[in-house]
């Protein structure tokens, strides 16, 4: 089945972000690449680009919701946190990796784009979200909520940072780095077995 000119459009604009950025994603590139027409764009996104790379936030958020989810879920019977972190970092990593470092962070890229408001607070909400849903994993193995809040918010800031520093250095070894740390600090706050 081939997707239809608003599933390539928004496939298309997820990765020219993951790569430049909204800011150097271009609405030439987006179309050719897309295969879509202008009239097309703006047949399914009135607003333009802005609409178009905030459905993709929102895309993004929900996929994104969904792995954190089932790591948050999946913390309490994982065999070592250095192994569940691992899965954790898939969402990232493998973007970075596949595309030989070329494609960062989604919601970085939509969180720095500040000429439009609506686009910005997407990439806040999704953070939000998937912090929330993090803490819920820490809460459910015995971390106090007020730690597990702040740890998850930490562990998204570290990933993030993680994402920067792999695709400057063309390597993965930031995350492994963040593994090794984040295991340690995670343990930290485990209650007592």
């Amino acid at each position: 089945m081939v997707a239809g000119p608003r599933a390539r459009l928004i496939a298309n604009a997820i990765t020219s972000v993951q790569e430049h950025g909204v800011h150097g994603t271009g609405l030439s590139e987006l179309l050719e690449r897309s295969d879509t027409s202008q009239s097309s764009l703006y047949r399914h996104f009135p607003l333009g680009k802005e609409g178009l790379v905030e459905t993709a936030a929102r895309t993004m958020s929900r996929v994104g919701y969904s792995h954190v989810s089932r790591l948050a879920d999946a913390l309490a019977g994982a065999p070592s946190l250095e192994g569940w972190l691992d899965e954790l970092f898939v969402f990232w990593r493998h973007p970075l990796e596949s595309s030989d470092y070329r494609a960062g962070s989604f919601m970085m890229g939509v969180a720095l784009y500040e000429l439009d408001l609506d686009v910005q607070s997407a990439a806040g909400r999704a953070f939000t979200e998937w912090t929330a849903r993090l803490a819920d994993g820490f809460i459910a193995v015995g971390i106090d909520r007020t730690a597990a809040c702040s740890l998850a918010g930490f562990l998204l800031s570290a990933i993030e940072g993680a994402v920067v520093q792999s695709r400057a250095l063309k390597s993965s070894h930031p995350f492994d780095d963040s593994r090794a740390q984040l295991a340690a600090l995670i343990r930290c706050h485990l209650p007592p077995s």
